[in-house]
């Protein structure tokens, strides 16, 4: 029996999970939950699996959430909150397996922390990977510790990589859907809307993330995730768009064999890997075979989406270079849903940012933080001296 941590508890990969936990009674149990700021669903989670600790974002909603609890007659189940809350749920001595799900670097000291203990980790969140890589990699070593990837593209390298040592390994395939742009003149960038581009052709996935899907950013996240959790260089990790997103990545091997993992397009099927690993257990999550009628792959280009240049680029210089474009790219999407930025100021933010980095490489938690809060403040200047200009 495996018990499960899940920070993120609440978010479509949170929910997956516990879709997978309750699937296997006999394998999994809920251990402790970080929700966020979605009470009614977090008291609801609480109701159903009664785990051992829960965390909320806020003094004030696990204040409210412990009397909803109290008086549903649910005394056994600590509250807590904040960063402070989130470390505690991965750090309960009984939990086996931590979900890291929190969106952001948001969930980045509770994920270390839990390395720390010596807690196997399912990495939902690639973020933590590209702010603190470097690190999490390092401490993952001296305890011990498995960092599984559950992103459907990193989860399937994994896969594959386990044919053959990592030494035979030229380089690897991070598949791409293209995303909703990825046939449209690139004169037209400039006028496509956010209702567009939060249409995505093949996941439904968070606001934030489909539009990094759009630009082709979030492709370059996984590409610095990539190099740390596969300790290998950006100039092995290639990008190739296949829009029907069946196959979800390659590897390549030096004698030229090349490798492939297809599944159905179901994140419930990573995480059962990841929790059940190195297990493989029987599902109903079967695919189709008529779905390799057609596939169509394609060099993506850097011209029209430069967020994958620019990713390219941080990724070679690692450190700060790697927490500024995360951090640049998260200020410049939401100004662009809030309308105040076109499609295209996303990586022109993220660029002007990346130009103004300095190159260093942190060596704590607090130092990685650090430089996130300094790059979000540099790309608020930036689109403040964009909002200026625009008015003279």
């Amino acid at each position: 029996m495996k018990h499960v941590a899940i920070l993120g508890s609440t978010g479509s990969i949170g929910q997956s999970t516990l879709n997978i936990v309750e699937s296997y009674p006999e394998r999994f149990a809920v251990a402790s939950l970080a929700a966020g700021r979605n009470i009614d669903a977090a008291f609801d989670q609480c109701i159903r699996w009664r785990p051992r600790v829960v965390s909320m974002a806020s003094e004030e909603l696990a204040a409210a959430l412990a009397r909803r609890l109290r008086d549903k007659g649910v005394t056994a189940t600590e509250v807590v909150w904040g960063s402070e809350g989130a470390v505690r749920v991965a750090t309960v001595p009984e939990v086996d397996f931590v979900v890291s799900a929190i969106v952001g670097v948001a969930g980045l000291e509770a994920t270390y922390a839990a390395v720390r203990a010596g807690k196997t980790i399912g990495l939902a969140n690639k973020e933590a990977m590209v702010a603190a890589g470097e690190i999490l990699t390092a401490a993952a070593r001296e305890k011990n510790v498995a960092l599984l990837p559950i992103d459907s593209e990193h989860n399937a390298i994994h896969q594959c990589m386990r044919a053959g040592a990592r030494r035979e390994v030229r380089q690897i395939w991070l598949t791409a859907s293209g995303g909703p742009f990825r046939t449209l003149p690139a004169p037209e960038f400039r006028n496509i809307t956010v209702e567009q581009a939060l249409h995505h052709p093949t996941w439904v996935m968070g606001r934030r993330i489909t539009i990094d899907s759009a630009t082709l950013l979030n492709k370059g996240l996984e590409i610095i995730e990539a190099c740390r959790l596969f300790d290998l260089p950006p100039s092995a990790i290639k990008v190739t768009v296949h829009p029907q997103s069946t196959v979800h990545s390659l590897v390549e091997y030096v004698d030229g064999s090349l490798l492939a993992q297809i599944s159905v397009t179901d994140m419930r099927l990573p995480i059962l890997y990841a929790l059940s690993y190195p297990e493989r257990v029987p599902s109903d999550l079967r695919f189709d075979m008529a779905s390799l009628a057609d596939l169509h792959f394609e060099p993506p280009d850097l011209e029209r989406f430069p967020c994958l240049r620019l990713a390219y680029e941080a990724a070679e210089k690692g450190g700060a270079h790697a927490i500024a474009l995360n951090a640049a790219d998260e200020i410049a999407v939401q100004a662009f849903l809030e309308r105040v930025i076109p499609f295209t100021g996303i990586p022109d933010t993220i660029g002007q940012v990346l130009q103004a980095t300095r190159e260093t490489h942190p060596a704590t938690i607090k130092e990685v933080l650090a430089l996130d809060g300094q790059a979000r403040e540099l790309a608020r200047e930036v689109l403040a001296g964009r909002e200026a200009s625009q008015r003279c």
